[in-house]
Order: structure tokens, then sequence, then C-alpha cells
């Protein structure tokens, strides 16, 4: 689905250079839920703002579903991020005058999409994610796993090939951090979600089924957690964010 080949990044200009990414490439599979770990600085965010179109390469190409970002005019970007990725915020980013239903279907609306068709989408998918009997409430009438719940759904409704989550539980606390967590693991595993989070969490890291880490712009290593449960996993997490070393606090 998604291929990044021996992409790099540069910020500032010839007399000051900074090299965000230095020659990153890995590819992610249909279906696969990965998570890019890294101290600050290491180029994670860099990565996936280029991955979402938000930033370009200096070099190197990024391919989505066969089609390259690299190459796409200005005019397109923003079409093409309602269509092929859906975004994950920790805040959710819902807004407060639109109901759930119509908060959900926002990007299908932009896109001028039939209104039963539209409709339709929303309710399969707000079902799916437990919420289908919420449609018609506002976002200040629900609680806020029913607002995470609605902010995947609106992720995922016009059928985006990736999800991009940046820090998705840097803000919240311990309970609403595993509810997120538990619901991206469903979007996953139940509905075919796949999905790419950048974090510095190794809690968070844990519930993927690969991680891949960063340092100085360039791939460190890479973990699979094939059949270990996600204890094992966590623990073998904290033991590579050891060998990166640095500030360890930055990435634990």
């Amino acid at each position: 689905m998604l291929q990044v080949r021996n992409i790099e990044k540069y910020y500032g200009n010839k007399n000051n250079v900074t090299k965000a990414l230095d020659r990153v490439s890995f590819e992610v599979a249909d279906g696969e839920f990965i998570a890019i770990m890294g101290a600050s600085g290491s180029g994670k965010t860099t990565l996936l703002n280029c991955i979402s179109t938000i930033d370009t390469v200096s070099a190197g190409d990024i391919l989505l579903d066969g089609e390259s970002i690299a190459e796409l005019p200005a005019s397109e970007l923003a079409k093409f991020r309602r269509e092929k990725l859906g975004f994950v915020f920790q805040d959710f980013n819902l807004l407060d005058t639109l109901t759930l239903e119509e908060n959900i279907g926002l990007a299908l609306t932009l896109n001028h999409s039939d209104p039963k068709g539209v409709q339709k989408q929303v309710k399969k998918v707000a079902a799916q994610l437990g919420i289908g009997d919420l449609l018609g409430k506002f976002p200040y009438q629900v609680s806020g796993g029913q607002k995470q719940r609605a902010a995947c759904a609106r992720a995922m409704v016009a059928g985006q090939s990736l999800l991009l989550a940046d820090e998705p539980t840097g803000a919240l606390d311990s309970s609403a951090s595993k509810n997120l967590l538990e619901i991206m693991t469903q979007m996953n595993q139940n509905m075919g979600a796949t999905i790419l989070m950048v974090t510095h969490d190794a809690y968070s890291a844990s519930y993927a089924k690969r991680v891949l880490f960063l340092k100085d712009g360039r791939l460190f290593n890479e973990l699979l957690r094939g059949e270990r449960s996600r204890s094992v996993f966590y623990h073998e997490i904290l033991d590579v964010l050891a060998l990166l070393g640095g500030d360890i606090s930055d990435v634990i």
C-alpha cells in the first residue's frame, strides 16, 4: 500500500542546512498497524508530515496505492488527503455545531458525494464502532470515549487507504489513552484499517504489530510483534529505546 523510497528532507539554506531525514525506506502492507518511534529531533514527525503531504521530500519518493505523492500538483493535494488519508487526533477535532453524523460524513460531503450514499456510509462505520445510536447527538452531548469513536469513524468513512496518527495519546490520561488505542486496534483487526502511528510512548507502540525506530533521521531498528504478548513486546520496545542512547526520557 505505502512505499517510502530513499527519502531525504533538508531544512534551511546553503549556509545552514539541517538533514531531517536521511535515505529512509520502508513499506507498509495493506492492513498493517505500524508505530514509528524515536527521540525528539529523530525525524519521526517530519516523516509523517511528508507522508501526509503537509511537507514535501527533498529527494526520493513516496507512493500510496501506486501513486506518487511527491509528484502531486498542489491543486490536487486537498482532494488526495480527503480521499486517501484519514487522521486520528488526540483532541478529536470535532465541530461542536455539527451532529456526530455530520462530523463523520464531513469529508464525503465536501467531496459532493450523494447524500444518501453519505448517510449509508456513516451509519455503517458508526455501527462498526459502536456509536450507531448516537448519530443525532452533538459532541458536547456524548462522552470522551464516544467522541473518540466518532473521530475515528470520520477518519475511515470515505474508505481512506491509510490512517495517520501523530502522538494520538500525547495529551490523554492513561484511561483515555488505553481507550483510544483499543479503538485503533479494533479498527485494524475488525475493519481492516491500515494505521501508521508516530509516538514517543512505548506503551502506545506496543499495540502495533511492527515498530520502526528512527535515530538522527535514519532507520535505526525494527521490531515485529509476531505472536508475542503485548506485555513482552512492550519490554522489547524499551530495550531498543535504551540502545538509541541520548536522553531516553524523550522517548519513554
